[in-house]
């Protein structure tokens, strides 16, 4: 069965202060959470905990580099990649950049196009565009202003007229400091919606993007910016992609650490599309080193971080460099996959070999579990409004380990007890020795753990 690989890590502050308060009032507000799967990455559902357990993060295992930047267009400063689905293709757009061992650049940056079948072996296709060098045997997509930050999406508005199926962001330097729209009918041809900048205020130097936000019906941008002395993450929305407003700073819980941000890879999870998952890159100015970490969102704006890095620098190989470590933006289940989640980080920038983009695999939702330890704990959820007559989780349950469950009522009265929970299972059904009404459609659950994992459930 796939195993997770684990790390021992100072959880989450703030939410363990959530946690540990030790509160159960049965008059806290049901959350509805119907039939979609809901994740335990913040304290959301959780109105108690007792005992030894926490919310632990979870580091992605390292598998095969995938993708290299050999080509005379490319080099060992290409970077900012963007990766998403188009039915069934996966599609790379990133920068082509080479410096030099005093780190002069070497060539002109260009915006490169790659594509894969399967999400590990990429090809480079020729897609005669543009010349370089003389020849238009090359990947290359676009080479006028805006190559250095290009960043593109497939957009899922129903509404978008067939010649801008697809968009991007660039910016930087020719156009005065702010960010322009383009537009592409099939993802490699692409033009300029309009030279006139749309969004201004903040420091553009970094992989701003944005996409179609499908519970809110609105485009959804994320940019850098600085703040405070310290490089930070604005957002913005937009009906149509040209007119940006609601403009605001991201917001963290109290006592969250102020840190460089460099690239902020937000995201809709597409498991659960109402939760935001970003893997900001945390900068050190003095070292100029990277590492990207974990946040979790549920409106888009008030994300909360947890403090270790996702893939360390330690993580292999050649990611202890200037600007090294960067997470690329994407996250896929790969076909036959259904157990993993893969995405992608850089490595070996601005060293005398090809920079790398090397595959990194969570198991399926998850990025945090909710973890017993050796003396084991209880977590007892809010009121859960739902809509189904079956409880699915997401679990890892060793041979020393235990995990039931018991469910209770608006009183606290357990009206529900579930056999034993074994194995490793991302959507296994709940089996009951006492089975719970579920027709009230309403019901609080009591998570008993010890040396065991729980990261999603839903109601069927």
């Amino acid at each position: 069965m796939y195993r997770c690989r684990y790390r021992t890590t100072k959880c989450f502050f703030v939410l363990l202060l959530l946690l540990s308060t030790g509160r159960f009032a049965f008059s806290a507000e049901p959350v509805d959470v119907g039939s979609r799967l809901e994740l335990f990455v913040d304290d959301h559902l959780i109105d108690e905990t007792t005992g030894d357990i926490r919310s632990q993060l979870i580091l992605p295992e390292p598998k095969e580099v995938v993708f290299e930047t050999g080509e005379a267009w490319e080099g060992n400063t290409s970077g900012y990649y963007t990766v998403f689905q188009d039915g069934d293709l996966y599609r790379m757009i990133y920068r082509g950049w080479q410096h030099d061992a005093a780190r002069k650049a070497a060539h002109k940056e260009v915006t490169c196009y790659a594509e894969s079948k399967d999400g590990i072996h990429w090809t480079k296709p020729k897609l005669g565009l543009f010349e370089w060098n003389g020849s238009k045997e090359n990947n290359i997509i676009w080479l006028g202003p805006g190559t250095h930050n290009f960043t593109a999406f497939r957009d899922q508005n129903p509404k978008a007229p067939p010649e801008s199926r697809y968009k991007a962001f660039g910016g930087v330097g020719s156009f005065g400091g702010g960010l322009v729209p383009f537009e592409s009918p099939d993802g490699t041809h692409w033009k300029l919606t309009q030279d006139k900048p749309m969004i201004t205020n903040g420091a553009f130097d970094s992989q701003n993007l944005a996409f179609w936000d499908t519970d809110r019906n609105e485009y959804r941008a994320y940019w850098r910016y600085f703040g405070n002395g310290v490089r930070a993450i604005r957002t913005a929305t937009s009906k149509d992609f040209i007119h940006w407003e609601n403009e605001a700073d991201l917001k963290y819980p109290s006592g969250t650490p102020t840190e460089h941000l460099y690239t902020n890879a937000i995201q809709k999870y597409f498991r659960a599309p109402h939760l935001f998952i970003g893997f900001p890159t945390r900068y050190e100015p003095k070292s100029q080193q990277v590492e990207p970490i974990l946040m979790t969102s549920r409106d888009g704006e008030l994300f909360q971080r947890y403090p270790d890095a996702v893939i360390p620098r330690t993580a292999p190989k050649d990611r202890n460099h200037n600007r090294s470590n960067y997470m690329v933006w994407g996250m896929f289940q790969l076909p036959g996959q259904r157990n993993e989640i893969s995405v992608y980080g850089t490595e070996n920038y601005y060293e005398r070999t090809p920079g790398r983009v090397r595959r990194f695999v969570y198991r399926t939702d998850g990025f945090v579990a909710l973890r017993g330890g050796a003396d084991g704990g209880q977590a007892t959820t809010k009121p859960l409004r739902f809509t189904g007559q079956k409880l699915l989780l997401n679990y890892v349950v060793p041979p020393k380990g235990r995990l039931s469950i018991e469910a209770l009522d608006e009183s606290g009265k357990v009206i529900g007890q579930s056999l034993p929970l074994e194995g490793d299972a991302v959507d296994a059904p709940v089996n009951w020795k006492q089975a719970p009404d579920l027709s009230k459609g309403m019901i609080r659950l009591r998570f008993n753990v010890q040396n065991a994992d729980v990261y999603s459930l839903r109601f069927e």
